[in-house]
Parts: structure tokens; C-alpha cells; sequence
């Protein structure tokens, strides 16, 4: 199949104005949806591409985004706003999918490429999970990322699709990997909690590949799979890397969850009072607390998906995008 044209739904983000850019890379015409298309400036003058502001809700918008499209990458979700009630999660992540499952078929759109996320999975009870790990969500992200997938498979009737499960994707632009590499810069990060973790990044790149092939590869119709690094690396081992990338032998100190748990949870009550994002809530512990590890051998088999980027790469090529920019 030769693919012209191409929809992005949440392309204001940090993997979807990489995926943006990637698609145009590769001889597209691209129409890039998002409430906030900042991370795309670079491309308004970019006749290949379509900057369209709005929000997925919207179904009369989506109708007119979707009808002459050849592949739908649907990435808008309702994420990391912590203030934001039940319902934006369910409007979000669940309804709008339904509603796009909708749209597709009805335009006859030759493949829908779902964007999930591993934290369907909720607390991992061994490790490392695969696709058929049972889910067990906690929190509205999770749950309705969740939900959202069985939205998608509910409405499926005559609709070719993927859905794909992310792990922690990083790279240039990723604002909450800039977070942990300026904290680690300047020495202000703290461990919480003595338990032996683990995390499973993959680079923006490897992630960008996985899109791709899914979007292609004939194999991967009606396929869930998990897509991350090679391996996961103990949280430890992630430190010392990142510590590597901004040039600091930095080892930073742990507080006990004990102390740090209620911390989160006062903060997180005082910000939400004054209509703020809080520094740290009680969701950013699930980044000491629990751990996070896949076995991909799926999406190396249907996709043949191989990524290529260690973490010490990966984070030394983000420090430099940081750095040039000045924020390092």
C-alpha cells in the first residue's frame, strides 16, 4: 500500500510532533490535530503539512479531518493533568476513540493506528508483563486507556487497526525528561523509597519506527502489542546514565515513601485548590514505587520491530537537544 496522506490526532505533543516531522520525512501530506500545535512552528509554512487546531471531542471537526485520509495515527489522550475531573478522562480517552472508530469506517480509512499505553497493565505483579498480562489500573489515566482500547474493539466492524502499548518514551522535546536531567544537573533529585525498581524507556526514534510499521506492515492488522527498549534497567542504572549524559557523578539521596507519600498528597491538594499543576503529586511516586518491564518479543515478531538506541545514546543525544536549547 502507498501511503499519501496521513492524519495525526494529538500532534501537539512529544511524540506526536515527532511523528509529525517523521511523516513528512517521508514524502507525506500530513494533517496535524492537536488543542496546542507550539512543539510544530517549524512546520506552518510547510505546504505537506495542515496545522489544525481543536480538540478530539469535537466530532464535526474529526469528521472533516478524517474523510480523505489514508491513515489515522490517533495519539490525543488526556494525560498528565492532575486537576482535571473523571469525566475529561472518560470524554478523552474512551468516547472520542469510539467516535473515531466511527468515523474511520464510515470514511473507509485503510488503517487506524491506535496509540495505548503500557499503563493500562496498572501495578506489575512479575516481570517482565506481555500482552497477555492481566490489566489491573489504578488511577484515570490508566483505567481509561484501558477502556479506551475496548471502546476501539466494541465499535470495530470493517475497520483495519493496531493498537499499540508504549512504554516510557523519551527524546528531544519531552518535557518530563528534561525535568528528571535538570534535576539531576542540579543536584536536586530525590529517590523515594528503599525498593529495587526497574523502568523501560525507549527513544523517540525506536517509537517512531514502531508507528511505522504498524502503519504498514499487512501482519499487524487487529494486533495489541507492547513496544519499548531492548530491556528494562534497574531505576539505579537509569540514574547513573542520566547522571552520565549531563556530565555529574551525582548519587542522590532517598527519602522514605512514608514520609514522601503524604508530602505528594498535600501538595497535590494545595495546587489543585489554586487551579495549578502541582511539582509532584501522588501519581509521580508510581515512578519510584512500581516497576515498569516488557517483553516486546511480539511486536519483534508481527512488526519485526528492532530498536536500535541504548539508554546511554538516547540520553546522551536528549541532554544535547536540551542543552543546545539552552535549558540545560
Amino acid at each position: 500500500m502507498s501511503i499519501e496522506r496521513v492524519l495525526v490526532t494529538g500532534a501537539g505533543g512529544f511524540i506526536g510532533s515527532h511523528l509529525v516531522d517523521d511523516q513528512l520525512a517521508k514524502g507525506r501530506i500530513v494533517t496535524a490535530f492537536d488543542i496546542n500545535l507550539d512543539r510544530l512552528v517549524h512546520q506552518a509554512d510547510n505546504p505537506d503539512c495542515k496545522l489544525v487546531t481543536g480538540d478530539v471531542r469535537d466530532k464535526d471537526q474529526l469528521e472533516s479531518l478524517v474523510s480523505d485520509q489514508q491513515i489515522v495515527f490517533h495519539l490525543a489522550s488526556a494525560h498528565l493533568e492532575v486537576n482535571k475531573p473523571p469525566s475529561y478522562f472518560e470524554e478523552t480517552n474512551v468516547d472520542a476513540v469510539a467516535q473515531l472508530v466511527d468515523i474511520c469506517q464510515r470514511h473507509d480509512v485503510d488503517r487506524l493506528v491506535h496509540c495505548s499505553s503500557v499503563g493500562v497493565f496498572g501495578s506489575l505483579k512479575s516481570l517482565p508483563a506481555d500482552e497477555t498480562t492481566e490489566c489491573h489500573p489504578t488511577i484515570a489515566y490508566e483505567k481509561t486507556k484501558l477502556a479506551g482500547e475496548k471502546a476501539l474493539l466494541d465499535a470495530v466492524t470493517d475497520l483495519d487497526y493496531v493498537i499499540l502499548r508504549p512504554a516510557w518514551v523519551y527524546g528531544p522535546r519531552c518535557l518530563r525528561t528534561l525535568k528528571l536531567l535538570q534535576a539531576i544537573k542540579r543536584k536536586k533529585f530525590i529517590k523515594v523509597g528503599f525498593k529495587k525498581t526497574f523502568r523501560h524507556p525507549v527513544y523517540i526514534t525506536d517509537m517512531l519506527a514502531a508507528f511505522e510499521l504498524a502503519a504498514t506492515r499487512p501482519k499487524a492488522s487487529g494486533q495489541t502489542m507492547i513496544i519499548g527498549a531492548s530491556e528494562a534497567l534497574p531505576l539505579n542504572q537509569l540514574i547513573t546514565e542520566v547522571a552520565q549524559a549531563v556530565g555529574t557523578d551525582f548519587r542522590p539521596p532517598t527519602i522514605p515513601l512514608t514520609i514522601m507519600a503524604p508530602a505528594c498528597f498535600v501538595v497535590e491538594k494545595l495546587w489543585g485548590a489554586l487551579g495549578k499543576e502541582p511539582p509532584f503529586s501522588t501519581r509521580s511516586l508510581k515512578f519510584f514505587t512500581e516497576s515498569s518491564a516488557f517483553d516486546i518479543s511480539k511486536a519483534r515478531e508481527v512488526l519485526d520491530y528492532h530498536p536500535e538506541v541504548s539508554i546511554a545514546e538516547g540520553m546522551a543525544r536528549t541532554a544535547k537537544y536540551f542543552s543546545n536549547e539552552g535549558l540545560l
